[in-house]
């Protein structure tokens, strides 16, 4: 290629991501950015640049800013991990590539585990390079954290400075080389300011998706070179201990960024890999969504282009509970401390809780085909993609559709639960009146089978019990007039009613 390829901006919802699709291969390729990078600027460092060629050379290649650093929108705060998942779908929605291979090196590896466990289908392999699913220690006590908060503190206010240690760290190989230490300074400031980060930094602490591992069922390479200062190898390894049937290859050489050493080692392991491994795409196009609903009447389910999802398509029970929570909330978001307090009451390690938040949202996704929209403070499910029968119950104008719409009480299982028990009373409420109002014009055996009905829906309505000892008194049926005073007795007499 003669010249660097022209940058394209992805419109997502925080802010626009900047990226590049070149290569004229089949296989389609989309890398997944470390912590900070610049994608435009890296063209000028001919060792890079070499690297970018090589991929071009059997791949349709896409590479990318994450929001906040390098050439995409810089104003935006810097996004948690499972924001950054819903920013690689809409990179890959805009650049009209339904399934890729995922290639992801050190901070872009836990991105790439989670969108593969999130949108399968949109995923053809994954290949990690000097990557991890946890970094920190676990359990990380409180020590510990303060001394890496301090170093990574420093870290961030050397960036892009001549006092800056990237180089000796990251690539050592490169050290003695003045002129590249100098370019690469530049390529600091210009990839990240010296907050965004840190608080980069600060997110990556907590990052765990070692639970997410075995729920990858792609193809799996993992590499990581030996002696690499950043990440140790047997983190690398554990990546592949959890995701069955990964591969696993050690490298030699110390340098963590993979553009420099010896590149022919892992990027001939990598085309082996991704040109073996293509797939068919499939039938679902990104302009035929599937459809979605979930019920939460008479029972709990999601049903996808008209198939129910198993119970053990979820992975997990928290998964299914906070989707039910997302659903109550019918659009509107619901902070994550909420959400972590109802998945894990009694826990108050906030960043450990986060990461874990993140997981079970990735659980959600992946039943959904995303289906939810999330920031740094709040989750929402995503109602212009996800349709649940009680916002059609709801939004239905005739009563007697209403009526005919109820199949049963709202989330039966989660009796109890506060946050279900006011909403599952409320759409009681609402069928039960939209009743009241078709029985004051019912006549005759149509309003005995209506005030039946209601009473089925509310046992303890005590309008309904009236209308029906009314009923059957009108019809002559003095015996079932009186079943039916004495089963209005009853069931006020259970809420301490006397009548």
């Amino acid at each position: 290629m003669a010249s660097v390829p022209e940058i394209r901006f992805a419109p997502a919802r925080r802010g626009r991501i900047a990226y590049q699709c070149f290569g004229e291969g089949d296989a389609t390729i989309v890398a997944i950015p470390p912590s900070a990078q610049n994608i435009e600027v890296a063209w000028e460092d001919e060792r890079i640049a070499a690297m970018l060629r090589r991929f071009a050379g059997f791949s349709r290649y896409l590479h990318f800013d994450k929001l906040g650093t390098g050439s995409s929108d810089r104003s935006v705060p810097v996004a948690g991990l499972d924001e950054r998942v819903d920013d690689l779908r809409d990179v890959m929605d805009h650049a009209g590539i339904d399934r890729a291979h995922l290639f992801g090196q050190s901070e872009g590896g836990p991105m790439t585990l989670l969108f593969a466990a999130s949108y399968p289908d949109r995923v053809a392999s994954v290949t990690l390079v000097g990557s991890y699913a946890r970094l920190a220690p676990d359990p990380l006590s409180d020590e510990l954290r303060a001394q890496i908060t301090e170093r990574q503190r420093e870290f961030s206010q050397r960036w892009g400075t001549p006092e800056s240690d990237m180089v000796d760290v990251f690539v050592p190989s490169l050290a003695a080389d003045e002129e590249f230490r100098r370019w690469h300074q530049r390529y600091e400031r210009l990839s990240a300011t010296s907050d965004s980060l840190f608080n980069l930094l600060q997110l990556s602490v907590d990052v765990d998706v070692r639970e997410v591992l075995p729920l990858i069922d792609v193809p799996v390479l993992v590499m990581h070179r030996r002696d690499d200062r950043v990440i140790p190898l047997e983190i690398g390894r554990a990546i592949a201990d959890g995701v069955p049937g990964a591969q696993f290859i050690a490298l030699d050489g110390d340098d963590h960024f993979s553009y420099a050493g010896d590149v022919e080692a892992w990027m001939s392991e990598l085309e082996r890999f991704v040109t073996g491994t293509v797939t068919t795409t499939p039938d679902r196009r990104l302009d035929t969504p599937p459809q979605i609903t979930v019920r939460t009447l008479g029972r709990f389910a999601v049903v996808v282009d008209g198939e129910e999802v198993p119970t053990n398509a979820w992975g997990s029970r928290q998964a299914r509970r906070l989707l039910k929570r997302l659903v109550v909330a019918d659009g509107w978001p619901v902070t994550r401390d909420e959400l972590c307090d109802l998945l894990w009451p009694g826990e108050d390690d906030a960043a450990k809780l986060s990461s874990r938040l993140s997981v079970q949202l990735s659980a959600v996704r992946r039943v959904l085909n995303g289906g939810v929209i999330a920031d740094r403070q709040t989750v929402a499910l995503d109602r212009s993609a996800i349709r649940s029968d009680i916002a059609s119950l709801l939004a239905l104008g005739d009563d007697a559709e209403m009526v005919d719409a109820y199949l049963g009480e709202f989330l039966p299982g989660d009796r109890g639960e506060p946050w279900a028990d006011v909403t599952r009373e409320q759409i009681r409420r609402r069928v039960i009146d939209a009743g009241h109002r078709l029985l004051r014009r019912a006549e005759g055996p149509d309003a005995e089978a209506l005030v039946r009905r209601l009473l089925e829906i509310d046992p303890y309505d005590a309008a309904s019990h009236q209308a029906l000892i009314a009923i059957l008194g009108d019809e002559g049926d003095q015996a079932g007039a009186a079943r039916a005073e004495a089963a209005y007795r009853a069931a006020m007499a259970e809420l301490g009613i006397e009548v």
